[in-house]
């Protein structure tokens, strides 16, 4: 069975505040592409997530920019697909 992209978003919402951080939805309304959540973790750890869905979740052009140009300003932003890969990305085993 297929994951949607709004089960990956709350397992990630989940397994982030388990481990005290905050994930915050992010809706810009004038920066197109940008990504979908902010997860802040303990210590001043933030990172930038963009969801997908597990099968054919594709990143667009404009989020590709969005992303090129957060990265350039020093930024952490990282694409997440799945619960495995938000496992991964959190250090789960």
């Amino acid at each position: 069975m297929q994951e949607r992209e709004r089960a990956v978003e709350q397992y990630l919402r989940r397994q982030v505040e388990a481990r005290g951080g905050r994930c915050v939805k992010f809706d810009p309304s004038s920066a197109r592409g940008w990504p979908d959540r902010i997860v802040l973790l303990p210590r001043g750890h933030l990172i930038w997530v963009e969801l997908k869905r597990p099968e054919g979740g594709k990143v667009s052009s404009a989020q590709r920019v969005a992303h090129e140009e957060l990265r350039r300003l020093g930024q952490n932003v990282v694409v997440l697909k799945s619960k495995e890969e938000v496992d991964e990305f959190l250090g789960r085993d």
